[in-house]
């Protein structure tokens, strides 16, 4: 019991007296407790029937901005998974575990109460956020980062630069996305002028459809090889970074789905 700020202990006939702690202390100690409760995790709303699957054409609507914060690991779905506006959110669209062939990997950018935020592809600078169940997490390495202002494409591992090119950008009518994306994988290429080679698909799409060949109204940017020299360190393309056929066999060598790719100014 206690009687003017003193606490007894009693123990049989016999009462210990203890001196109580002072206030502060027991303030801190109640801090202490209150942080180390645990935050509920906000529950995922059930997807409604005839929520739209993210494909290579179709992306989503109604998602946050992407934050800009570098990512270092990425989420592969185990299944279909819900993607919404916040965590315990709108459901706002579904991602498969492939689109068009491709296996997914989308870049982790920000966690939240077991909720896990990812950049996502067929739209620019958004991104949506994913429950903490169906997914697995493996790590990104690279980072790419293209400026359109120098024409110049850096390769980062680790956060540490490794090398870096002159390269061809978008035309001002057709300019490459600004802001980050992905690598969504790799995709095939028909013409002697891509020298054969691969190209890396990227989740951006065009600002403008309307403004690129009616053919490629639809299409994603990419990263591929151009054999022509003269167009390097100019803008020049329908919105694609080209690179010399060297640089392209480097990086389908070593570049992995999921790897951000910032473009700047």
């Amino acid at each position: 019991m206690r009687r003017g700020g003193i606490a007894l202990i009693l123990a049989g006939a016999a009462a210990l007296v203890v001196p109580s702690p002072p206030v502060p202390v027991l303030e801190g100690i109640a801090a202490r407790l209150v942080a180390r409760a645990p935050v509920p995790v906000p529950v995922a709303a059930p997807a409604p029937r005839g929520l739209p699957v993210i494909d290579y054409w179709t992306g989503p609507r109604g998602l946050p901005a992407d934050t800009g914060q570098l990512s270092a690991t990425g989420l592969r779905p185990a299944s279909k998974i819900v993607v919404y506006d916040a965590p315990g959110g709108r459901p706002r669209g579904l991602v498969e575990r492939s689109i068009s062939g491709l296996p997914v990997v989308l870049p982790i950018v920000a966690r939240r109460t077991g909720w896990v935020a990812v950049l996502l592809p067929t739209t620019n600078r958004r991104m949506g956020w994913v429950p903490p169940k169906g997914w697995s997490e493996e790590p990104l390495r690279d980072h790419l980062v293209v400026s359109r202002g120098d024409h110049r494409l850096t390769w980062f591992r680790h956060g540490v630069r490794k090398k870096s090119w002159t390269v061809a950008t978008g035309a001002a009518a057709t300019p490459t996305p600004l802001g980050r994306t992905f690598v969504m994988g790799t995709t095939g290429t028909r013409g002697a002028v891509y020298g054969g080679l691969d190209a890396l698909v990227l989740g951006s799409i065009p600002e403008n459809p309307e403004a690129v060949a009616e053919g490629l109204g639809a299409a994603h940017t990419g990263i591929h090889s151009w054999t022509d020299p003269g167009a390097f360190g100019r803008s020049v393309s329908n919105g694609c970074v080209r690179v010399p056929p060297k640089v392209m066999r480097l990086l389908l060598d070593e570049i992995n789905p999921g790897t951000p790719v910032t473009v700047v100014d």
